[in-house]
């Protein structure tokens, strides 16, 4: 019967993409764990940045970057405005604690484009890619060079934290960013990361890709490229950078609408990421990122099976029942906020919004043709 085989199939990907792969691939790096040879040499680093009327954090972020724990005269920073209207490009140019040069647009073209650009007259051995509005800690850099000291690394990413997660919305952002973190964790340490934060990644020069033009998410598409070029991409848990997480829904959907949109975008792309042997790591790719996209569709495949089939047997009237009861929860949060501070709430309002965000990005990737545009 067609409800049956759509009700198994739905529960049992849905299953294996939420509580399968992440235990699957913990326990991987615990079994057959890949340390990173880390060094102490201090290469000369390009830090790129990208703005587009970033003016409000500009003068702050660039302090932050030139107090860095790294060898004087090591570290030039580059800043792409990108059509900015506001002071960008006067703050960038006023800055004097560090070298600093400003390539300023007057079109607006998107990231993508801008960072190009800069990545074509950077001179540092390793570039280092951050965004305007983080706050790095003093360590940060000297982490990530350590990593890349390893001869097998091609990119060394951060680690993204939340100053003042525990309240409202946020508490629900942070709950999965804490779970969406122990899996880049242990995917990093069995071998490589599928993804990481473009607020702190380096990269060796030598390995940055030319991005397509349009290209939303340069934090996939780059370690992707240089996994397919026989690099690892690592996560140093210690390499930080502070962020100010969404304290509304409506704040969080408009940055995860574009992110999740960017992975479709990223798919049409590269499509060499869905081909077994040319991506060497399809497996992990599927698991983390295209089963993620396809999981609300999943979601109302297995709701629909369930109430379908609830009067046949017991298993069905049970899953219709937990969807019943999901709601309530999720329903009973928004009544009692309180509740949204328990642990199993706040993880239930991430899958909740994570997935309806998915549903609308598909949407989103296919009428705004101006995705690329911050």
């Amino acid at each position: 019967m067609l409800a049956i085989a759509v009700f198994w199939t739905s529960a049992l990907l849905l299953a294996y993409t939420y509580v399968g792969y992440p235990p699957l691939v913990i326990a991987v790096s615990r079994i057959r764990p890949r340390p990173i040879r880390r060094g102490d040499s201090r290469p000369p680093v390009t830090v790129v940045m990208t703005v587009h009327n970033g003016a409000a954090d500009l003068a702050a972020k660039l302090d932050n970057l030139s107090a860095l724990d790294y060898p004087s005269g090591r570290v030039d920073i580059i800043v792409a405005c990108d059509g900015c209207s506001d002071a960008s490009a006067a703050i960038a140019r006023g800055h004097t604690a560090s070298p600093v040069t400003v390539l300023e647009f007057g079109e607006r073209r998107g990231k993508a484009a801008c960072l190009n650009d800069a990545v074509a007259v950077a001179t540092g051995e390793l570039l280092l890619m951050v965004d305007v509005r983080q706050r790095l800690e003093p360590d940060a850099l000297r982490r990530l060079a350590a990593c890349l000291d390893d001869p097998a690394v091609g990119v060394a990413a951060g680690e993204l934290r939340f100053e003042d997660p525990e309240t409202g919305f946020a508490a629900s952002v942070d709950a999965y960013w804490r779970y969406e973190k122990a899996i880049r964790l242990a995917e990093s340490a069995s071998g490589s990361a599928i993804g990481v934060s473009g607020a702190l990644y380096a990269v060796r020069r030598a390995l940055f890709p030319t991005l397509p033009a349009g290209t939303v998410l340069d934090d996939v598409y780059v370690p992707m490229h240089v996994l397919r070029a026989g690099h690892r991409v690592v996560l140093e848990e210690g390499a930080v950078a502070w962020d100010r997480p969404s304290h509304s829904s409506t704040q969080e959907r408009s940055r995860k609408l574009r992110t999740l949109a960017g992975n479709f975008q990223l798919v049409a792309l590269a499509p060499w990421l869905l081909v077994p042997g040319v991506n060497p790591a399809w497996l992990r790719f599927v698991s983390h990122k295209l089963l993620r996209l396809l999981s609300p569709w999943l979601l109302l495949a297995f709701a629909v099976a369930s109430v379908a089939l609830a009067r046949s047997h017991a298993i069905y009237m049970l899953a219709s029942i937990a969807l019943g009861a999901f709601v309530v929860l999720l329903l009973m949060a928004r009544l009692v906020p309180p509740m949204g501070r328990l642990l199993p709430v706040r993880l239930a309002g991430a899958f909740a919004h994570m997935n309806l965000y998915a549903a609308q990005a598909l949407f989103a990737w296919v009428g705004n043709r101006r995705l690329h545009l911050w």
